[in-house]
């Protein structure tokens, strides 16, 4: 796969503004290494600027775990993001390139409620991921009434089935089908994460060949999310950032199970290989 000229030589006269603004929404009492996982991971592929929205209990934790990121403390119910934070988060990224949605947010009503009502309301590209896609359960309408135009959903097998309301097994037999139906049906970019990984807008279908059962592990789809945002922010369209994202995300992923083993491979492993993911791959 051939590197967009962003991984190049930077211009002399630039600043953090030049390279996008990540807006990562998420985390709660249990959870809070789903997004610091997220962020980094956008930072690490190129990202100027990334924020962290966090209920607001939890945001000393954000604030030691996370150095070059900052964070912005939104009101809360029982340490999960409240539907009241609404209007903060919807003043706040006017500003942003790029919102990263649900990574660590759990299943609480209210979190639902405000990533149903942040689908329908903001227009800014969104990568939606883990509890994000959860709240879309039993409502893929709002897919179809959604504000947002560019739209990533990053869902893995159950996940996907969850939707669908269809068995693993029968997804299984059919995955490309029904990845490419959804993404035509809801006008998305879906990719299904998994033993080579499909993307898709709807017309096209990439099968990623990178990645290794050593990427079976808590965190690695956290760090996918951040990936995909952080080429977003930097202005790939979401098509080809789901694709690039997926491949490098594999990519770091084989080069730290070379090093680490698979068995011993975590999530944080695979944003420490990213440079080195990038710089192997042919100009």
């Amino acid at each position: 796969m051939k590197l967009p000229n962003i991984f190049y030589k930077r211009k002399s006269d630039t600043h953090k503004g030049d390279y996008g603004y990540v807006f990562v929404l998420g985390g709660s009492v249990g959870l809070t290494g789903a997004v610091c996982l997220c962020a980094q991971a956008a930072l690490r592929i190129g990202a100027g600027l990334v924020r962290v929205g966090v209920p607001k209990s939890l945001n000393n934790i954000f604030e030691i775990k996370l150095t070059e990121v900052m964070s912005l403390p939104l009101e809360e119910e029982m340490g999960y993001l409240s539907i009241k934070a609404f209007d903060q988060i919807k003043d706040f990224v006017k500003e942003v390139d790029v919102i990263a949605l649900g990574c660590g947010a759990g299943r609480y009503l209210s979190v639902q409620k405000l990533f149903l009502k942040l689908l329908t309301e903001i227009d800014k590209p969104i990568v939606l991921d883990a509890d994000g896609i959860n709240a879309l359960v039993d409502n893929l309408e709002i897919l179809k009434k959604r504000k947002s135009k560019n739209l990533v959903l990053t869902p893995h097998l159950g996940e996907f089935s969850r939707l669908l309301k269809l068995d693993t097994e029968k997804i299984k037999q059919k995955r490309k089908e029904l990845v490419k139906d959804f993404s035509f049906r809801y006008n998305l970019v879906l990719v299904l994460k998994g033993n080579r990984s499909l993307v898709s807008n709807g017309k096209e279908i990439f099968e990623n060949k990178t990645g290794n059962p050593g990427m079976a592990t808590a965190g690695t789809g956290d760090v996918l999310t951040g990936i995909i945002s952080g080429l977003i922010a930097q202005g790939l369209n979401i098509f080809k950032a789901a694709k690039l994202g997926v491949y490098l995300h594999g990519l770091a992923g084989d080069l730290a199970a070379k090093e680490k083993t698979q068995s011993c491979l975590i999530a944080s492993d695979i944003i420490e290989h990213l440079p080195v993911a990038i710089k192997s791959v042919p100009r």
